[in-house]
């Protein structure tokens, strides 16, 4: 009982590969470990390598008997189930509550199990909405165990562990340190390279959906996925495999039929930008759902920019094609001062090029606000309370703070913004999520062991 545990989730096995990883590193550094796996496939990989780990898929009838959905602290049921709705396009609630105390059950039973041997438990997870990672959150808080999310940083290479909550952390004050050089030179590069930041994770999302279909990798993968779920039974939490196939091949035909509709950058009228958010994201779902409608977001933004403007939208890199197509047809076809950009433009041009910019809680609204562009953020972003960007009280506000944003832009102080972004840097880590790297996982380890111990 003198010894802490370290309790992991795992979705997937390339997820597993990592936090095995960071768990064989914290074992010698006196932490035991466990999972809860909800990948069966990574399961007998977890066991193979001695660690324990239980089945997320084989509840107990007498935990699933005790789960009451109203003791845990959930704001809404209806916005925890919200994610998984939309994500897999389930809209059956009665399957979704039924996913979520079977997945439940488990979690209470491993954490019954782990507090009978050690003295304290402590959750770690990489950020999502999914039902697996959700139950887990919310199990945790409900015995009042610490629960750490793992997300990329703003800045490349760097990561965030956001305790207890699945909200963005705040970053409000600037540094008032002198500028790191680290910092100053990645700002410098950022600029001039115009490059997004792109996580390493990521990177395969951000091709067009005719390169991700005619990958022989995803095909290699779909097979085995295939293999693994209808040959030999293995259950996962991504098993809505004919969804996901079906979803690429929307996005494919999305982006032909959208192709006479992709503009250049508007250089005869002033424009307000707003890039699309990826679509069922959490940064959507669960941070900011009430903006989850982009559709009747960009309407209303359409009817509230200064009548001189344009609305320029352009779809997020990792999702071209992952529109509803008539919705956007429709929009298209309502409003003349909308305008839809080529997916290919560099984002840092049209940012560049923008009078004003409006986002829900994008990192494209950081990138502008680098380049002492109006930021307009509607949503729960970790630069939402500072005071470089401009927040509504309530949306009804949009019309007076975009006229005032596009006709009297704010005059932001570049050393101010510099500062701003060195405090975004302190508050991350060095370091990749599923980078197997021996020295990313050292780094990583240590970012945990020096949150964890914070107590």
């Amino acid at each position: 009982m003198d010894k802490d545990c370290i309790l992991f989730t795992t979705l997937a096995m390339n997820q597993t590969l990592f936090f095995a990883k960071l768990g064989t590193s914290l074992q010698k550094h006196g932490y035991e470990i466990a999972y809860v796996s909800f990948h069966e496939k990574s399961l007998q990989y977890l066991e193979h390598e001695g660690f324990m780990a239980f089945n997320a898929f084989n509840p107990k009838a007498n935990y699933i008997e005790q789960i009451n959905l109203e003791t845990y602290s959930w704001v809404s049921l209806n916005l925890t189930l919200s994610h998984e709705r939309e994500a897999f396009e389930v809209s059956n609630s009665t399957k979704l509550i039924t996913k979520l105390k079977s997945y439940l059950a488990v979690i209470e039973e491993a954490f019954d199990v782990l507090l009978s041997r050690y003295n304290r438990v402590s959750l770690i997870q990489e950020l999502g909405g999914f039902l697996s990672i959700v139950s887990a959150h919310y199990a945790a808080r409900r015995r009042s165990l610490d629960s750490y999310f793992l997300e990329p940083s703003f800045f490349k290479g760097r990561f965030i562990i956001q305790k207890n909550s699945l909200m963005a952390s705040q970053i409000t004050e600037e540094s008032q340190e002198p500028l790191l050089p680290e910092v100053s030179k990645y700002l410098k590069d950022v600029e001039s390279q115009q490059s997004i930041v792109i996580p390493s994770k990521d990177r395969n999302h951000y091709r067009k959906p005719i390169y991700k279909l005619t990958d022989s990798r995803n095909w290699q993968r779909l097979i085995q996925k295939s293999i693994d779920r209808y040959v030999l039974g293995h259950q996962e939490e991504f098993s809505y495999i004919g969804g996901h196939v079906g979803r690429h091949l929307r996005m494919w035909l999305n982006a032909q039929r959208l192709a006479t509709d992709y503009q250049q950058i508007p250089d005869n009228f002033p424009f307000v930008y707003y890039p699309f958010h990826v679509p069922a994201d959490v940064a959507l779902t669960l941070r900011s759902p009430e903006y989850l409608d982009q559709y009747a977001l960009i309407d209303y933004l359409a009817r509230s920019i200064p009548n001189h403007c344009q609305l320029v939208i352009k779809e997020h890199p990792a999702l071209v094609g992952g529109i509803h197509y008539k919705r956007l047809r429709g929009l298209l076809n309502k409003y003349d001062n909308l305008v839809l950009l080529n997916p290919g433009i560099n984002n840092y041009e049209i940012l560049k090029c923008s009078a004003a910019v409006v986002t829900v809680n994008s990192k494209s609204g950081a990138e502008a606000l680098l380049l002492g562009k109006p930021v307009i953020v509607l949503g729960n972003a970790f630069y939402t309370e500072s005071d470089l960007v401009i927040k509504p009280t309530q949306l009804s506000d949009l019309p007076i703070l975009l006229a005032k944003a596009v006709s009297e832009p704010p005059l932001l102080d570049s050393d101010k913004i510099k500062r701003y972004f060195q405090s975004v840097w302190s508050a991350s880590y060095s370091g990749e999520i599923y980078s197997l790297d021996s020295k990313n996982i050292m780094d990583i380890v240590t970012a945990l062991m020096s949150e964890i111990k914070l107590l």
